[in-house]
């Protein structure tokens, strides 16, 4: 089992599975198939590294955020939450996804929402917080398995439909769908940038710099000064002496700031170079699924395929994001009750995308804006979502993403106010309302997008 958990929760062996069998339909000769499926592993394997570098320059940082302003709550965290729930959860986990996993190629093969969604470990936190509610709503286990993987299904089908119209705008095609459990808030951030950036909006790509200040047009050079300064400031304020003590080994805390930063834009170049190597590949190959077993399908890929759309819109959403978390984070103390800290992992690859797509509708008013309710999204719904998770919503830890909380709340309200009954009920009326046939008209959320 767990190896089964290991094989399905790594993204780059789920990809290059899929652009192989994608080759193997189209019939393709060995030279070819052989060369799609490496570049598509390694493709992945280039950007998860850059990802794994990415956070390890973030999680310092929100340790000295911590400590620079005295503050302390539960920081929204997937990979922890996860972590804490699999050696209870694992098994059942491990059956939901890759049950799951059938359930959304079915729907998108018998339904109008053609998208497979590949992000493997996005996969794996769904279906171990599905785990999680339909043991504390009661259900046994083999009903707990049958209802998680429908539940996956449904949403692994769902979330990229939800983003898609602003994907479309934002690539201008619609080969490549968005694979990554935070649909609703990129959404949100979509309409949000069509509703304040007025009629001609201008790109956060086409800012005008003075010519002594042209470097910043180089994405690379703006992300590691910018987050250079941002560093320095945190760190100043954290002080040297925690820093040198906990974080840095002794090594100058300054020093340690500076290459954080640097740290941090070199993830972000990786990247965005994985992702071009992906899409070069994973895009042709996909095409043999869509021919020979889902007719029109589209790969639902992770989040960074859009970053390289509007670098500078990453760099912008991840800090209106942030200051959404902080702003809410602020409410909360004075409220009383739970108080979710801005998680720097989240708010950067959630925030960095609602600035892609907000940037799409409403340009640089529309990242602006779009990705700071993002920010306060995200830091709203765990409040919501920890009461259903039992034990583990007591965690210092919870799930992130605006898809978690969204689908975790549903499911957690029919069970706590209806019964499990209810959660069968819903996942029914939900799949048929999913296999009404085809319309005409493009949905509200499309005509909102255009």
């Amino acid at each position: 089992m767990q190896t089964l958990i290991d094989i399905l929760s790594v993204p780059a062996i789920v990809v290059a599975l899929i652009s192989l069998v994608g080759l193997l339909l189209q019939k393709k000769g060995t030279a070819d198939v052989v060369k799609g499926t490496t570049k598509t592993f390694i493709g992945f394997l280039v950007l998860s590294a850059g990802a794994g570098v990415l956070q390890t320059a973030l999680i310092p940082f929100g340790t000295l955020f911590e400590k620079a302003f005295n503050v302390s709550g539960v920081v929204p965290n997937n990979e922890a939450i996860v972590g804490l729930a699999l050696s209870e959860y694992g098994t059942t986990t491990a059956l939901i996804m890759f049950f799951g996993m059938i359930v959304n190629i079915i729907l998108a093969r018998f339904t109008k929402y053609k998208y497979i969604f590949l992000t493997g470990h996005h996969t794996l936190y769904m279906a171990c917080m599905l785990a999680i509610i339909m043991a504390v709503a009661g259900v046994d286990s083999v009903g707990l398995i049958a209802a998680g993987s429908v539940a996956l299904g449904i949403i692994m089908t769902l979330s990229p439909a939800i983003v898609q119209p602003f994907v479309r705008k934002l690539t201008g095609n619609d080969q490549v769908a968005l694979g990554h459990f935070s649909a609703v808030g990129y959404a949100v951030s979509g309409l949000v940038g069509k509703a304040v950036g007025g009629k001609n909006p201008t790109s956060t790509e086409k800012i005008h710099f003075p010519k002594g200040l042209g470097f910043l047009r180089d994405s690379t050079v703006s992300i590691a000064l910018t987050m250079a300064v941002m560093y320095v400031i945190v760190a100043l304020f954290a002080g040297q002496p925690f820093i040198e003590t906990e974080l840095s080994d002794g090594t100058n805390f300054i020093v340690y700031a500076l290459t954080q930063a640097g740290n941090f834009a070199a993830g972000v170049f990786v990247i965005l170079a994985g992702v071009r190597l992906i899409l070069a590949e994973i895009v042709p190959a996909f095409k043999g699924i869509s021919t020979k077993l889902v007719p029109n399908a589209k790969p639902a890929l992770d989040v960074p395929i859009i970053y390289t759309y509007a670098p500078n819109a990453v760099l912008i959403g991840f800090f209106s994001s942030f200051v959404g978390g902080i702003v809410s984070m602020v409410v909360m103390t004075f409220t009383g009750g739970i108080i979710i800290l801005p998680g720097v992992v989240p708010h950067f690859f959630t925030g960095a995308a609602a600035g892609v797509l907000g940037n799409a509708t409403g340009g640089v008013k529309g990242a602006v804006v779009g990705s700071f309710v993002n920010g306060v999204i995200i830091s709203f719904l765990p409040v919501f979502l920890m009461p259903v998770l039992g034990d583990l919503g007591f965690a210092s830890t919870t799930f992130s993403d605006t898809d978690f909380g969204v689908s975790g709340i549903f499911f957690g309200t029919l069970a706590n106010y209806f019964g499990s009954i209810a959660i069968v009920i819903g996942l029914v009326i939900i799949v048929a309302l999913m296999l009404v046939p085809f319309g005409k008209k493009a949905s509200s959320t499309e005509n909102e997008a255009k």
